[in-house]
């Protein structure tokens, strides 16, 4: 069977994904859009763009990167399976252009529609439609799946880790629940090193640390490995599991998470999983004295890439 997987993959999830696929005996591609640089050749074209935007809901960078993605396409034999992660980075015309090149085109969307609404532009262009929304799922009648476990390992029996919270995020509107949390830990002396991103110069926190260059996958990967913990700010409006949380199921990690609804999953396990009410923080020390509980295999083979292909692409 010949996949390909299209997607804005910045931080590496997907290419983990197409290495599982390749690994499984399927002729996988990646067309990572990431790394495709659109320029304005002036100040008129950027000019034009803000005009096509606001006027004929048109959008040069995503023609760019349709263009690129044909001229790829082009280049493969017809596909089985073309999977979209976050189509709404792609013209509309380019999404429907995509089954020009597969016998069936799928889409994944891991951001919800009410942050990109423009996302509603290239629904009708899909064969297949998941998101890890409920919400979306039940206003647009489309079919749910998580993000997936990208870095599944065997029992962990560490019992001593250099921190006990670590955390990397960009600087957004989360950032001062992030810098909350911070003094409270800081204040309840537990160890910890949290990271924030930014491209401008800022000034340091006492309590955090702001970079201006990301890290890459490999280094958080270390990171996440010395620490007991790791904290999750879900968007305001979002529900959707966001990758932290299956990096801990991964790596068998406890987890500090703002996003309520963890708690309806078949993982949720409150001596693994601290929920924060962002208003009022309270992370008691209790939390980090009991060793992580493990999760089933059948569970965590449910939420792993390999149980991620069964379902969207397999359909087992």
């Amino acid at each position: 069977m010949k996949i390909t997987v299209i997607s804005l993959d910045n931080w590496g999830f997907n290419q983990k994904l197409v290495d599982v696929l390749n690994e499984r005996g399927f002729e996988a591609n990646h067309i990572n859009f990431h790394h495709f640089k659109f320029e304005y050749k002036s100040i008129l074209e950027r000019i034009k763009n803000v005009i096509l935007k606001t006027v004929f809901n048109k959008n040069l960078k995503k023609i760019y990167r349709a263009n690129e993605i044909e001229k790829r396409l082009q280049t493969f034999d017809k596909q089985d399976i073309i999977l979209t992660i976050k189509g709404d980075f792609i013209s509309p015309e380019g999404i429907q252009s995509l089954k020009k090149y597969t016998k069936k085109s799928i889409a994944f969307f891991n951001d919800n529609i009410s942050r990109y609404p423009r996302t509603v532009d290239v629904l009708p262009f899909f064969d297949e439609i998941y998101s890890f929304e409920k919400q979306d799922c039940e206003k647009f009648n489309l079919k749910f799946a998580t993000n997936f476990i990208y870095n599944l390992a065997e029992k962990s029996e560490q019992n001593n880790f250099d921190l006990e919270v670590f955390n990397v995020t960009s600087k957004d509107k989360r950032s001062k629940i992030i810098i909350k949390i911070a003094e409270i830990l800081k204040q309840q002396n537990i160890s910890h090193k949290l990271l924030l991103f930014s491209k401008k110069e800022i000034q340091n926190e006492s309590s955090i640390e702001i970079i201006n260059k990301t890290i890459d996958l490999e280094t958080v990967n270390q990171y996440i490995e010395k620490s007991k913990a790791l904290i999750d700010i879900h968007r305001i409006g979002q529900n959707g599991l966001s990758f932290r949380v299956f990096e801990c199921l991964g790596l068998h990690k406890k987890l500090i998470t703002t996003n309520s609804d963890i708690a309806n999953y078949d993982f949720y396990n409150p001596n693994n999983i601290l929920v924060i009410n962002p208003e009022k923080i309270e992370i008691p020390n209790s939390f980090f004295k009991t060793k992580y509980q493990e999760v089933s295999k059948e569970i965590l083979y449910k939420y792993s890439i390999n149980g991620w292909i069964d379902q969207i692409l397999l359909k087992k």
